[in-house]
């Protein structure tokens, strides 16, 4: 029997959880450049990381970006797209882009 090193253990469970999330701009605007998708791609990471969950795959586009997530049962699909939604807004809003300023 071989073992399969990609499931994880907790304290009185053995899982392996991913949710497919897609997160698509307001109108489908094509906003997003190779800058912003690199900047949005190491924010992901880190606030999947702070919630004891992987990051698996990162892709983007102008106007969506697809994110393959690994996660612990402990927490809620809901709490952990609330803050990824939070944390990047917030974060790429504060490096000041042009192309993601509102359009009048």
């Amino acid at each position: 029997m071989e073992k399969n090193n990609d499931i994880r253990h907790g304290r009185h469970c053995v899982f392996k959880m991913h949710v497919h999330l897609v997160f698509v701009t307001k109108y489908r605007r094509e906003v997003f450049t190779k800058a912003i998708l690199d900047d949005l791609h190491d924010i992901f990471a880190s606030t999947c990381a702070d919630f004891e969950a992987e990051l698996v795959e990162f892709d983007g586009q102008d106007d969506h970006v697809h994110l393959l997530v690994n996660y612990p049962p402990k927490i809620a699909v809901s709490a952990l797209v609330n803050s990824l939604k939070g944390v990047s807004s917030r974060m790429i809003r504060m490096k000041n882009y042009p192309s993601i300023r509102k359009k009048l």
